[in-house]
């Protein structure tokens, strides 16, 4: 795998090229950082082609991730805001010496914890319980959605990602979904499930992949701006 930069005025571009068929272009945050990752035997002159023509693609995305709102760093404290399918919870904390566990109650989200547990294994602890919700919705939506696309899907993955909310594998049929989707309304979920699942159908986001859109989720549109309406995570991006 080779990796070099490639400069568009005040823009840089990280290419890496792999053994693969197909150009991808990524936008990531917090600042907007892209990447290009382009079969192995592409040159460098056709990678550049490629990156003037999505420019104004590239800025829009940009000035989004510029203007998100994201979430402050999570202290798991009394009071504290959290959410979950698309509703505000006011954190309780209860810490006694009993089993470990997360109570969703009224408007609270309660904590139990052993007295003097730490953040680090609070975060841990309300990770795991969002990745068991997450995964108890996906398994209805998926074989509802293999019925309807008449595809099959591979292996299930539900992980904390920092750039994407969802992915899919053509080649092995695995999909992989952001652990954060259980905190946004649950409508959101099933255009993702939607969006990776078509991909087992159209690898790439073309024409073809968005008149399929268009098709089995009418005005999914409508539900990815749900999808990026609430604050993201705090991350601590490494660069």
């Amino acid at each position: 795998m080779v990796s070099e930069v490639l400069r568009l005025g005040d823009l840089s571009v990280e290419v890496v090229r792999k053994e693969i068929k197909n150009i991808h272009l990524s936008v990531y945050p917090p600042k907007g950082r892209v990447k290009i990752a382009a079969p192995a035997r592409m040159t460098l002159d056709t990678i550049r082609v490629f990156a003037i023509s999505k420019m104004a693609w590239i800025r829009q995305q940009q000035e989004k991730l510029l203007a998100q709102e994201r979430e402050p760093a999570r202290e798991y404290l009394e009071k504290e805001s959290h959410y979950f399918w698309g509703k505000r919870y006011l954190l309780k904390v209860i810490a006694k010496d009993a089993p470990q566990r997360v109570e969703l109650k009224h408007r609270t989200l309660n904590l139990h914890v052993r007295p003097g547990t730490g953040v680090a294994a609070k975060r841990e602890l309300l990770e795991e319980w969002y990745r068991v919700q997450l995964r108890t919705a996906l398994e209805p939506l998926i074989t509802k959605w293999e019925s309807i696309l008449r595809v099959k899907a591979g292996k299930i993955f539900v992980q904390r990602m920092k750039t994407k909310w969802g992915s899919c594998q053509p080649a092995s049929r695995n999909l992989r979904f952001n652990t954060d989707l259980a905190k946004k309304p649950s409508e959101c979920l099933e255009y993702l499930v939607v969006h990776e699942m078509l991909h087992l159908l159209e690898p790439t986001h073309n024409a073809r992949f968005v008149a399929l859109m268009d098709q089995f989720l009418p005005k999914w549109q409508h539900r990815r701006q749900q999808l990026n309406r609430l604050p993201i995570r705090h991350e601590d991006w490494g660069y």
